[in-house]
């Protein structure tokens, strides 16, 4: 005869101090529970409430601002709590995070600062409509006179510097590089575009160029050969471009018919996904240092935050006095948001709304990961995804959305009544990555080719 004896240490649930709550054995085991999905559906259910009633994005904003509107932001990827900002009225301000207090302050331009970027060292690149290209020494706040100045032909809209070889790429009139130990620039990498909006270089693939012009093109550069490589042209032009930090082949694009698209450089002929819920147009755009989320500032005076495999925004953020913005950027923790405005105010946002930051037990870690289990787990359940879904907008940003699902609405009933009246496969389709295409074109295709295909799409 087989004996089984039922054993149990003290050890499992007598507290090891007199201070400490007793710990109840738990048995996990689901067959014991035959209630188990009600009770976690329940959990799920109380634990998105919550998220919500918690959520408070804000936490603050940085100094006294500027005194015009901020137009650029620059992040130093190195450093986590350097900021630099560039505003109307020809000032860059040098900010620290840890404090919301203002570093240096430099007199930089006359007239707009339209772009920054952080140099090799940590200094400052500056570019204005003043023709000028400026470096800056912000290891010595008190100097506010810049280290080098670099004259070009026209106004300068963008600048990006490389991140490996002290280089830096300019955009105007014409897209070019520049060494920052020379006073000229070393290559011209303009091919039959207008003037150039915007450039990034490649965070990974770091000979890759990509710039965003007013007659609305996009165009690859490689500067290995100090060629073009590409040229997209879209139905509307785009403002800002931001590169994947963790896929070197994926970018997106803030366009003015108020969405963002996602690309792939290696077929550029469809979106890799399109990101709606703006009603005005949207300024800039940027990739979280995990390259799974990214934020969009728009001219509704409102963010949004992405997924970047979903279309619809998970979350918007917006205040009474915020005005229309023109720059974002994620904190390289990926903990916060940025945001430059108009009134001249930076502010700074919580990625997570619900999130609080400090030192947290391993009771509430288990918590908190539990509750978010559990939020993944039903998020597709119809109370649920309400509430979690559920964002209060101004009342101007309501209507606005009201008309333009009633304008697209409407457009779409018109084209399903054309197509019911043509013939079979005269007016077929298109799907909706593909609309705002106009023609792709490669190098080597000659320029009248490239016009006729261009001419032929938008007919």
């Amino acid at each position: 005869m087989k004996v089984k004896a039922l054993s149990r240490s003290s050890d499992t649930y007598l507290p090891a101090r007199s201070t400490e709550v007793s710990r109840t054995p738990r048995n996990l085991d689901p067959e014991l529970h035959p209630f188990q999905r009600a009770r976690e559906y329940t959990r799920a259910l109380n634990a998105t409430k919550l998220e919500r009633v918690f959520a408070t994005p804000f936490v603050g904003q940085l100094g006294h601002g500027h005194v015009d509107g901020v137009y650029c932001l620059a992040k130093n990827i190195r450093q986590v709590n350097i900021i630099a900002s560039g505003s109307g009225d020809g000032v860059i301000k040098y900010w620290d995070l840890s404090s919301r207090e203002q570093v240096a302050s430099f007199s930089a331009h006359r007239g707009i600062v339209n772009d920054l970027a952080v140099s090799l060292d940590g200094n400052l690149l500056s570019c204005g409509m003043d023709s000028t290209v400026k470096y800056w020494d912000v290891s010595n706040p008190n100097d506010t006179s810049p280290v080098k100045t670099f004259l070009g032909s026209s106004g300068f809209t963008g600048i990006d510097q490389h991140r490996s070889q002290s280089i830096f790429a300019t955009s105007s009139a014409k897209v070019e590089l520049w060494d920052l130990n020379r006073s000229k620039p070393t290559v011209d990498l303009s091919w039959g575009a207008d003037n150039a909006n915007t450039v990034k270089f490649n965070q990974s693939e770091q000979s890759i160029l990509a710039t965003t012009g007013s007659d609305r093109s996009l165009i690859l550069y490689d500067i290995r050969s100090n060629s073009p490589v590409q040229k997209l042209i879209t139905s509307m032009r785009s403002n800002a471009i931001s590169w994947n930090p963790m896929e070197a082949y994926v970018f997106a694009t803030a366009n003015e018919d108020h969405n963002a698209y996602m690309y792939d450089m290696r077929n550029l002929k469809k979106s890799l996904n399109v990101l709606k819920g703006h009603v005005m147009a949207v300024m800039d755009v940027d990739f979280s240092p995990t390259g799974q989320e990214l934020v969009t500032g728009s001219y509704d005076r409102t963010l949004r935050i992405y997924n970047v495999r979903h279309g619809q925004s998970r979350d918007v953020y917006h205040t009474k006095r915020m005005q229309r913005l023109f720059s974002v950027k994620f904190t390289m923790d990926s903990q916060y948001i940025l945001s430059g405005s108009d009134e001249g105010n930076i502010r700074v946002w919580r990625t997570n709304a619900a999130a609080r930051s400090g030192v947290k037990s391993a009771r509430q870690r288990t918590k908190l990961e539990y509750d978010e289990a559990l939020k993944q787990k039903y998020k597709s359940l119809p109370e649920i995804r309400r509430i979690s879904r559920h964002r209060h907008l101004p009342s101007s940003i309501k209507k606005a959305e009201d008309i333009k699902r009633i304008e697209i609405d409407s457009r779409k009933r018109k084209q399903d009544n054309m197509r019911m009246r043509s013939a079979k496969g005269s007016m077929p389709y298109v799907p909706e990555r593909e609309k705002h295409i106009v023609g792709v074109a490669l190098k080597d295709t000659p320029d009248n080719e490239t016009e006729d295909k261009f001419s032929e799409d938008i007919e």
